[in-house]
């Protein structure tokens, strides 16, 4: 897949990051969530002109023990998805296809680089039940857990809408949230590139390597 890439000084666009609902179909997944300023977008990735600061998170991992999510990943290239074990497509997809890519890292690329998963149903995400639907996925991927509201704060630190769970007519749990896939570079902290929930394990595969150095994609 070849990249189009697009000088910064040409291109300043806003754009929307929406609700989606995992295996639902509600029109609210539509709604704009938040703006953002991009400086260049490739087919996979969209680099950021005004970077994310890290969310002042302070969750429970899937050890049951506190975890500071800016302390514990500060200086280290960071993946962030706000998702939910329960999701039957798109949650499972993305991190499916994060650790495809993952494997591709050499060995000391891949134990830099983190893979954060925060639940948006911690009702039903357990500590437990959290660590072992990402052991599936990748062994050290972090799953952080908590009390809702203090979740969805620091998702809407970074752009990221959620709203809580809620039960369908047919009995479905279905959470509401945003799809992205924010990367933080190890120099700054900063959250500088997004991905949508479109990017294949070749996308990753390409720009992994540039994030774990802190690198434009």
């Amino acid at each position: 897949m070849v990249k189009k890439i697009v000088p910064a000084a040409a291109l300043v666009v806003a754009a929307a990051l929406t609700l989606s609902a995992c295996g639902g179909s509600d029109n609210d997944s539509k709604k704009p969530i938040a703006d953002v300023s991009v400086e260049a977008k490739t087919k996979a990735a969209t680099v950021l002109d005004q970077p994310f600061t890290k969310p002042n998170l302070v969750l429970t991992d899937t050890h049951g023990k506190k975890y500071d999510l800016r302390e514990q990943t500060k200086g280290k290239p960071t993946l962030i998805y706000f998702g939910y074990t329960h999701c039957p497509d798109v949650c499972p997809l993305i991190m499916s296809n994060i650790a495809i890519a993952k494997k591709s890292l050499s060995q000391a690329d891949q134990d830099k680089l983190q893979v954060v998963f925060v639940t948006t149903d911690p009702e039903r995400d357990t500590p437990a039940s959290l660590g072992t639907w990402l052991k599936s996925q990748d062994p050290s991927f972090i799953g952080l857990t908590g009390d809702f509201p203090t979740i969805q704060a620091g998702a809407r630190q970074i752009g990221i809408g959620m709203d809580a769970p809620k039960k369908e007519k047919d009995g479905t749990i279905v959470s509401m949230h945003g799809s992205q896939v924010l990367a933080f570079s190890p120099k700054t902290d900063q959250g500088y590139v997004l991905y949508s929930e479109d990017t294949t394990p070749d996308d990753y595969t390409k720009d992994l390597p540039k994030i774990v150095k802190g690198e434009n994609p």
